[in-house]
């Protein structure tokens, strides 16, 4: 199948770009951006930015459309949580984007470092908003409730396909599983939670990623855009599927950019508050435009 001119990109080293690689390199950090082999990289770093991915680089799932290694996970860095803050403040970022591997050898899946990573960047960089990418932790209420009570501004958590294609894209995870940790988020994050930080309400922003060419129908993505909604997301994110290896999923469709703008409308209709819907569009690609959106 022939990609077409509008999915085509061309990279370009920027000086930024280069200053982002360097200064990931220095403090051993990773980034989703290029374990994930995303075709934004060039794009992203080069406005001085990056997605960083907690935990190590291995994960424990093997997803038919994900470009992450799945092998042995490293042991947990202790210190990571801290370079990642350190990062963040001298990039300067307005908002962050932190996501990992799925850990599902560790018992509360990581969200305790996910956790500590926010609280890391609040000291560091009290301005800055955090958005964190999580897995779904096996469904544990008290994993989420880690994640919830450090209170970044945005949680979320990618449905990524319609319920029909799951044992395909997703084979260990549950199409269902996915639904109940939003509807999670929702009602949990905009409790009042106390811990670190004063007894106030948080109103934790939910979020959802849905990526398409992997052989959903029109209606299956009208259905997941409404089970999202119905389970309290609030921003919702659609783009293309592109093959990140041979090993991975081959794309089934390459969608025509003005469907995906049908789709936008159609979410706008449902409810939802921010939608970014188009090829390129990625969970955390330029996610830091929910910034200038009048409902935030």
């Amino acid at each position: 199948m022939t990609k077409p001119e509008w999915l085509k990109k061309q990279w370009r080293l920027t000086e930024d770009m280069a200053r982002v690689e360097e200064l990931v390199s220095e403090l051993g950090l990773n980034t989703v951006c290029r374990e994930a082999s995303c075709p934004n990289y060039s794009d992203c770093l080069g406005r001085g930015t990056a997605t960083f991915l907690i935990l190590g680089a291995n994960c424990t799932r093997s997803c038919g459309f994900c470009g992450v290694t799945c092998s042995v996970p490293e042991p947990v860095d202790p210190d990571e949580a801290t370079r990642v803050a350190e990062a963040v403040k001298r990039l300067a970022l307005s908002y962050v984007v932190i996501t990992s591997v799925t850990r599902d050898d560790l018992e509360d899946g990581g969200a305790s470092e996910f956790a500590r990573t926010v609280r890391e960047i609040r000291r560091l960089s009290p301005e800055t908003k955090i958005e964190t990418l999580i897995p779904d932790f096996k469904g544990s209420e008290a994993a989420l409730d880690l994640v919830i009570e450090a209170a970044p501004d945005v949680i979320s958590h990618n449905i990524e396909t319609v319920r029909e294609l799951y044992e395909k894209v997703r084979p260990q995870a549950d199409y269902q599983r996915s639904l109940n940790v939003l509807r999670y988020i929702k009602i949990k994050g905009e409790a009042r939670q106390k811990g670190d930080v004063p007894c106030v309400l948080f109103n934790i922003k939910c979020k959802s990623g849905l990526m398409v060419g992997v052989g959903e129908t029109d209606a299956q993505v009208r259905k997941t855009i409404d089970d999202l909604k119905e389970a309290g997301c609030s921003i919702l994110t659609i783009g293309q599927y592109l093959r990140p290896s041979p090993e991975n999923i081959p794309v089934e469709a390459y969608v025509e950019p003005e469907i995906f703008d049908r789709w936008a409308e159609y979410a706008k209709g449902a409810g939802f508050e921010f939608v970014a819907s188009a090829p390129f569009v990625r969970s955390s690609y330029h996610a830091e435009e929910v910034l200038n959106a009048p409902v935030l």
